[in-house]
């Protein structure tokens, strides 16, 4: 336990707990690697939405970044919203410098509401800048539709059209998730560089959905991060299908926890308490 792994959430807050850095904290801790966070954004949230957001300034984001990372060698980063293009490359040109093993990209840009978050600059450096840098992106439907600038996707079929066009954004590793789609399963779609293959899930009949786009992307960061240097060029397929299967374990057991009033978040510590 000497060497933990090292994990890094670059993100907003959210006070509920069960989203942005503090759900990422825990998530990283559930899957066993230290967690570290630099703050993007101070907002007022509770589990029925978003009342303010103050962004913090690219050059306090950079001095987080460089302060941390000139004294901990990080394993894995994952990225969460990033509204603006300068802070975007405030991101890259750390990150670019310092070289992490793994870069995860949680491109927020789509609110469950349909909203969009960002404006027409903030997805542009999100996609020019922040998706190239990463090896792992985690779009869900809406959000791989506004990175493509098409209509999001109604049936697996559809979803499977999308390949070629995120696959040219330039990250190796793609998980589409289909979580927008209706029916009895729950199926992502994970495009490597060597294939692409269905990750299949029942659909949990819940209300407490709060933070699991950003519980899977710090999961899959942490199961990364746990990865030898050196490890077999398909060990991060199964990190990734890892990071699934602890998600949807950890959607199940939500039911278990009672908090607000809204959309509850998932379970992060389901397999410890």
């Amino acid at each position: 336990m000497a060497d933990i792994p090292r994990v890094l959430t670059i993100a907003g807050s959210d006070p509920s707990g069960g989203a942005g850095l503090q759900g990422d904290l825990k998530t990283f801790s559930a899957l066993g690697v230290y967690a570290t966070n630099v703050i993007t954004a101070v907002i007022a949230q509770n589990t029925c939405g978003v009342a303010r957001v103050e962004p913090v300034s690219p050059e306090m984001i950079r001095a987080q970044l460089e302060n941390l990372l000139e004294d901990v060698e990080i394993d894995a980063v994952k990225i969460g919203m990033v509204a603006s293009r300068e802070v975007a490359e405030v991101i890259a040109d750390v990150l670019s410098a310092y070289r992490p093993r793994w870069i995860v990209l949680d491109p927020v840009m789509v609110a469950k509401s349909g909203d969009i978050l960002v404006d027409d600059e903030g997805i542009r450096a999100v996609r020019d800048v922040l998706v190239p840098l990463a090896h792992v992106i985690t779009p869900n439907l809406p959000e791989a539709a506004v990175l493509l600038d098409t209509a999001a996707p109604q049936t697996p079929g559809e979803m499977e059209a999308m390949l070629p066009g995120l696959a040219a954004l330039g990250a190796p590793y793609a998980v589409l998730k289909g979580g927008h789609l209706t029916g009895e399963t729950c199926p992502d779609l994970l495009v490597t560089p060597f294939e692409h293959a269905w990750l299949p899930a029942s659909r949990i009949n819940t209300d407490n959905l709060h933070g699991t786009g950003c519980a899977l992307s710090s999961a899959v960061a942490a199961c990364l991060a746990r990865l030898p240097p050196g490890a077999a060029e398909h060990a991060p397929v199964e990190a990734i299908r890892e990071a699934k299967r602890w998600l949807h374990e950890a959607l199940a057991a939500s039911e278990r926890l009672e908090v607000g009033q809204g959309r509850g978040p998932v379970h992060h510590f389901h397999r410890w308490w």
